[in-house]
């Protein structure tokens, strides 16, 4: 394990303490929302894809895939649940590889990519689900869906930077 690129990249106490104490540097301000961003990432599609390998979430992603022009064909394949695990492979996966940024910035790039990849697919869910945007008074608004998705543009927005961060680093 290589130690030295370890504390490169990820945050010590000091610095952490020091991004607290003098909020206005712009330096350890950078830095923690550098671990933030890409950490909070990895944490993220973690958890989302952890979650995809249980039966209420196959069941919750099937009306957003089933309507994607992108995505149907997979239940014509796979199973339900089958489905949903495949997805939270490629999440866990992907996670993962962004994670690997103090050991290789080409695999955590790659992994970026996965995200972009992800996110991309994962919004046009607002375009193809029925009700992810209504009508009131003439506006369009958010529906369920549409609340439930609408944080995978923040999401995008690390994943491209991530990529970006990545790549500058070989």
């Amino acid at each position: 394990m290589n130690t030295q690129a370890v504390s490169q990249v990820l945050p010590t106490k000091e610095m952490l303490v020091s991004a607290v104490a003098h909020p206005k540097s712009p330096a350890s301000l950078e830095k923690m929302g550098i671990y933030v961003s890409r950490y909070g990432l990895v944490v993220t599609l973690l958890l989302i894809g952890v979650l995809k390998f249980s039966a209420a979430e196959a069941h919750g992603i099937q009306p957003l895939v089933s309507n994607s022009p992108l995505m149907f064909w997979l239940y014509r394949i796979f199973g339900l649940q089958a489905v949903s695990n495949l997805i939270g492979m490629i999440e866990i996966l992907v996670a993962s590889l962004i994670a690997l940024r103090p050991f290789s910035p080409k695999i955590s790039f790659i992994g970026s990519l996965g995200a972009i990849i992800t996110f991309v697919l994962t919004l046009s869910f607002l375009f193809s689900t029925p009700g992810a945007f209504q009508l009131s008074r003439g506006l369009p608004i958010l529906g369920d869906a549409g609340q439930f998705l609408i944080k995978d543009v923040v999401l995008l927005g690390a994943s491209i930077w991530t990529a970006a961060e990545s790549r500058n680093a070989f």
